[in-house]
């Protein structure tokens, strides 16, 4: 009996997506709840897994775009796994019959092969090392066309791990380029369509600055505290709560302090209303190969330093490999993006609408600035608020922002707990 393969609701107000990469073919057996393909939303990308056992059989090819509830293949379920439909065993050889082998029966050695112990040339593909592939790097695989035998895996027991697929499809790109571009000097640019995402993105960048009045104020804070604060305590935190302290659990912290401070910020305007929230739930922007995402730390006012670490650490993970889902990206109050990790010295961040607010910080710079009147070298970042100017006041982001500084020069007006 064919089963149909549709296009699962995925989250709210999402109509449609693309088949970014099949990670199975036609005609390959399939185990329940094997990943079939990615589905590419304007949100997130999602893998859809199989709900039977059968033989597939696809019908739309790689980035095409689906709706929502469409058939993109089917799976034969009367038909069985090759290990079931194993012909009759030969008979077991009588041991005289064993005694010798005849030379011409003799499976012959790969030169690439001959310095390999024999239980590792012997043994089936799929127990080699390196050849279990997680998701993200079985994706990169297959959409770059990419040969895992061939590629030297740094992981664990000679796995393979996304930075070696990364590097291998870098190599395997260069030469066609360059082929490509010997052979038609007339191509001046490329044409593709743009991502779900990427036109998400877009759209609601466009609308922002068409319906919010967007400004921008400016501050820089001192950390040396900071730094000295985190130096001093990495070791014991690390190994009490396994994670790292890094910086942005010390920028939410401040910011929930500056929310409470002045609390038109963690706001929205919804039609002819003002929204005022009383949670705080703080978005952080998180960069990726297919755009930038922001998911959302919930209760950020009630967790713990270690707690906030996990939260990003585990959502930045998620973001790499796809695997964020509608509801970490959705309710947040207020935004955090931080441009320092490529470089910005400073910018004007855009509203995540329908936020109020959103916090830009930048790259830790060693600058002369002047401390009881003399000039000292100190690590400084530029911080940036860009606001609703029709919610929020001039004074109230200034003072906003002068919390945040506060906070960040001072950390022991946090509520530290490490």
């Amino acid at each position: 009996m064919a089963i149909e393969v549709k296009i699962p609701a995925v989250g709210e107000s999402i109509s449609s997506g693309v088949v970014s990469v099949w990670h199975k073919k036609s005609g390959d057996f399939v185990n329940t709840g094997d990943a079939l393909f990615t589905l590419e939303t304007d949100k997130v990308s999602t893998e859809i897994t199989a709900e039977k056992s059968g033989v597939l059989e696809t019908m739309v090819p790689e980035g095409q775009e689906v709706k929502i509830g469409e058939v993109v293949a089917t799976i034969d379920d009367s038909k069985k796994a090759p290990a079931d439909k194993e012909a009759e065993k030969p008979r077991k050889k009588a041991p005289e019959e064993n005694e010798k082998e005849p030379e011409a029966e003799k499976k012959p050695v790969a030169a690439v092969d001959r310095g390999r112990p024999a239980a590792e040339r012997d043994a089936p593909a799929s127990t080699k090392p390196g050849t279990a592939l997680s998701p993200a790097v079985r994706r990169i695989v297959e959409e770059e066309h990419l040969e895992p035998g061939k590629i030297s895996g740094t992981g664990k027991d000679g796995r393979l791990t996304k930075g070696d697929v990364l590097i291998a499809a870098e190599k395997s790109r260069a030469p066609a380029e360059k082929i490509d571009k010997k052979q038609e000097p007339e191509s001046r640019f490329t044409r593709k369509r743009m991502s779900p995402l990427r036109r998400k993105i877009a759209a609601q960048l466009v609308m922002a600055q068409h319906t919010a009045a967007i400004l921008t104020t400016f501050n820089e804070c001192d950390m040396s505290a900071v730094q000295e604060l985190r130096a001093k305590s990495q070791d014991a935190f690390t190994k009490k709560n396994g994670v790292k302290l890094g910086f942005m659990s010390f920028f939410i912290k401040a910011t929930v302090e500056a929310l409470k401070a002045v609390a038109v910020v963690n706001g929205r305007i919804e039609d002819e209303d003002f929204i005022q929230n009383n949670f705080y739930d703080i978005g952080v922007a998180v960069g990726t190969e297919r755009g930038l995402v922001v998911p959302v730390v919930r209760d950020a006012d009630k967790k713990s330093f270690a707690d906030l670490e996990r939260d990003i650490a585990d959502f930045a993970t998620k973001a790499r490999e796809g695997k964020l889902k509608i509801e970490d990206l959705t309710g947040g109050t207020f935004t955090i993006s931080n441009g320092g990790v490529y470089g910005s010295l400073l910018s004007t961040p855009i509203l995540n609408p329908p936020q109020t607010g959103i916090l830009g910080m930048h790259k830790i710079m060693a600058r002369p600035v002047a401390i009881d009147g003399k000039v000292e070298v100190r690590p400084m970042m530029y911080l940036a608020l860009s606001y609703d100017h029709r919610a929020v006041d001039g004074k109230e982001a200034v003072t906003f922002l002068v919390k945040v500084k506060e906070c960040i020069d001072d950390p022991k007006k946090l509520p530290l707990d490490f």
